[in-house]
């Protein structure tokens, strides 16, 4: 299978395997209105396998912005790279946030945020290496 490289635009790379799709949807890139490539298990010298996901920026003016708390949330071992001219001018690695708001949803029927309207969803991070968030409302575990 043959992927030509892109001219401008971003390419995220060191997915992990089979969670590209997800990784679109919360960062809520509509795969029927972008120009993208996605690129799902292939062979990964650190991991085995990875998925990649490059979106060409069609004008070459504006490159498409991706929210790295986001990413570091859904994809931690994921890098972002910015491709102008045919070559990667930047790298950016996500890391984990400690707060986030509006990206997880709480499951605790008895929390504020799921019986009033209009309360951000807000969640802490506790444990880093288990990757584990909070709601800052109820202290109820968040599930990824």
């Amino acid at each position: 299978m043959e992927v030509t490289s892109i001219q401008n635009g971003i390419i995220i790379d060191h997915v992990p395997a089979g969670t590209a799709l997800k990784v679109l949807d919360y960062l809520k890139i509509n795969p029927a209105k972008t120009k993208l490539a996605l690129i799902m298990n292939t062979d990964s010298h650190l991991y085995g396998t990875k998925d990649i996901i490059k979106i060409e920026d069609e004008d070459g003016k504006k490159t498409p912005t991706i929210d790295l708390d986001v990413l570091g949330l859904v994809a931690r071992t994921a890098t972002v790279g910015i491709v102008r001219g045919g070559k990667i001018v930047e790298k950016k690695t996500p890391t984990l946030p400690e707060h986030v708001i509006n990206i997880l949803t709480c499951k605790n029927p008895r929390c504020v945020t799921t019986t009033e309207r209009g309360i951000d969803q807000m969640f802490h991070l506790t444990h880093s290496e288990r990757q584990e968030y909070r709601c800052d409302y109820c202290d109820e575990e968040a599930k990824l």
